[in-house]
């Protein structure tokens, strides 16, 4: 349990998130989202001197990662800071937190910074060498598909492992189709008044089209309208499935970045000095063989029992939800109605570039449980390997 590790209100952001092959789809992504923390930290006129720590969190290779977090502090003007390349596929954002929470509560760090990025259009391939292959033939991977297709250890690809679970647990095509209208809906709410959620936490990106035009996104793309009549005319993407490509996410380009610092400095960056957002605990699960999201559980237990906290303390609760049944299975494991979290978005609707999913997440709760005069917020999600991360928060 942490004591000492606090985010600034405000002290956070979120890009919006690009279609898959949309806005973002030729853009380095370390570039990218460095340039977008420049602009970021400028107009906030925080000094990005002022870290002393920058954890990149990455899960797609881009040119030149290798340097990638002394480079990426660097591009955002903390040229004296050092840094770590962490990847964790899709609770990369929490695992971040984590560690730069640890560093600060053990004196490490006085003001961490974490920047989470990922381009899933136009992703690396990848040549090996294969010396005992005829002819000089190479070993190739691609390094999105290839991966969303085939765990080496399961021998299954992700959206099985989405359908063991259904299966084992009696989840059902109507379920699943119910829980993505849901999910759509509350997705909705955040884009009403205007966007006004969205604006709480989402900084726009500018994106160059030539050396004469750039274009600035500055709203989520790729949203797919959903009706249950449209859920309901789609065929099951595996033979005899309950998901379909309506109740299953899609993959993305997007950053997110997050401050993590004392309680003195958190004072003083806080866009509210009334508002404290500190990390409370931090939680990891890996279930069976191809049973992914069964991982969710007993990593949000972790975290619950470590902030010795039940799931009906928190205000609010979000997760990262590849699946609907993601969702459906947590639900009946803590007995919690399943429309009542993941409001104002997630990453079901908005897409997935792994690496930001999560931090997005936590810092749309930070806001929701803001919005509700204060709380708890316990984030939980999969990740690749049959594995799962869990985070509680502490707003007000």
């Amino acid at each position: 349990m942490f004591t000492k590790a606090y985010i600034p209100y405000k002290g956070y952001y979120s890009s919006p998130f690009a279609r898959w092959q949309g806005s973002m789809a030729n853009e380095h992504a370390i570039v990218l989202a460095t340039d977008t923390t420049k602009r970021w930290l400028a107009e906030k006129k925080w000094d990005p001197m002022a870290f002393d720590y920058v954890f990149l969190g990455m899960t797609v290779g881009q040119p030149q990662w290798f340097y990638g977090s002394p480079w990426a502090a660097a591009l955002i003007g903390a040229v004296s800071t050092p840094g770590v390349l962490l990847s964790q596929a899709c609770t990369t954002s929490t695992t971040c937190i984590f560690q730069a929470s640890m560093g600060v509560e053990n004196g490490f760090f006085n003001n961490a910074y974490c920047l989470m990025t990922d381009r899933c259009s136009n992703g690396p391939h990848t040549i090996w060498p294969n010396p005992n292959g005829p002819g000089g033939e190479v070993i190739s991977e691609n390094w999105l598909m290839d991966n969303f297709g085939r765990d080496p250890w399961a021998q299954n690809a992700m959206i099985q492992t989405a359908e063991n679970v259904s299966k084992e647990a009696g989840v059902t095509r109507e379920e699943c189709d119910a829980v993505a209208l849901r999910r759509y809906e509350q997705y909705m709410d955040a884009a009403a008044n205007d966007k006004a959620f969205k604006k709480r936490y989402m900084f726009p990106v500018e994106v160059k089209i030539s050396k004469k035009k750039t274009i600035l996104v500055e709203d989520d793309e790729g949203i797919t309208p959903t009706t249950k009549d449209g859920l309901a005319g789609l065929r099951p993407v595996l033979p005899g499935g309950v998901h379909t490509f309506g109740t299953q996410t899609h993959p993305a380009d997007g950053h997110c970045g997050v401050t993590v610092t004392t309680r003195e400095n958190a004072k003083a960056l806080s866009a509210d000095p009334n508002i404290e957002v500190q990390v409370i605990s931090y939680g990891f699960a890996r279930a069976k063989k191809g049973f992914m999201a069964m991982a969710v559980v007993p990593a949000a237990r972790m975290a619950l029992e470590k902030a010795n906290l039940s799931i009906t303390d928190v205000k609010a609760i979000k997760t990262h939800n590849p699946f609907a049944a993601n969702d459906i299975y947590m639900a009946k494991q803590f007995n919690i109605d399943v429309n009542g979290f993941n409001n104002f978005g997630s990453s079901l609707v908005y897409g997935h570039p792994q690496a930001p999913t999560a931090g997005r997440c936590i810092v749309e709760g930070i806001e929701e449980v803001a919005m509700a005069g204060g709380g708890y917020l316990l984030w939980a999600g999969c990740a690749a390997g049959d594995t799962g991360a869990a985070m509680v928060l502490k707003i007000g």
